[in-house]
């Protein structure tokens, strides 16, 4: 498995599952110690308890969200990629950090934005502006794009 630039992306896997799995097993105890409570009756005990028991499900729902969000962006670079149309930021000059330097992501959302306003249905061109907003260092807005590209694509299958 390889992401960007041929790296592994096996590390980044690893860190996710074990996340996940600690997450699962921390709702678990929650729930457990929940339970305790429910079960020493008294409305006292009862309503904490059931206070106590919507927190897993709320973090159950959570990191439910975020994984699908995440498998549909996946989907996206594929599908992408799989199209040769994923943004290319190889050639493009880099701080010592990895990231594209800012004046180089300037241009890059410039001519990426006027290919959005060309075909603003596409969900490639709007996948494509997602990166690039990401690029520039708008996260916030790059996930709002990305957001509207898996819509895009959802509603174009």
């Amino acid at each position: 498995m390889s992401g960007p630039a041929g790296r592994s992306v096996l590390p980044q896997l690893s860190v996710i599952a074990f996340l996940v799995v600690a997450a699962i097993a921390y709702f678990c105890v929650i729930a457990f110690w929940a339970w305790d409570i429910l079960s020493a009756g008294g409305a006292a005990n009862i309503g904490l308890g059931v206070a106590i028991l919507v927190l897993p499900l709320i973090g159950l729902w959570v990191l439910w969200a975020v994984l699908r969000n995440g498998f549909a962006h996946q989907r996206l670079v594929r599908l992408a990629r799989e199209a040769g149309r994923d943004l290319d930021v190889s050639g493009l000059p880099t701080m010592p950090s990895g990231r594209v330097q800012r004046a180089a992501a300037d241009e890059l959302f410039a001519s990426v934005k006027a290919e959005y306003e060309a075909d603003p249905d596409s969900w490639i061109a709007t996948y494509r502006l997602a990166r690039a907003y990401d690029y520039a260092g708008d996260r916030s807005r790059a996930r709002t794009w990305m957001t509207k590209a898996v819509g895009l694509e959802r509603d174009q299958r």
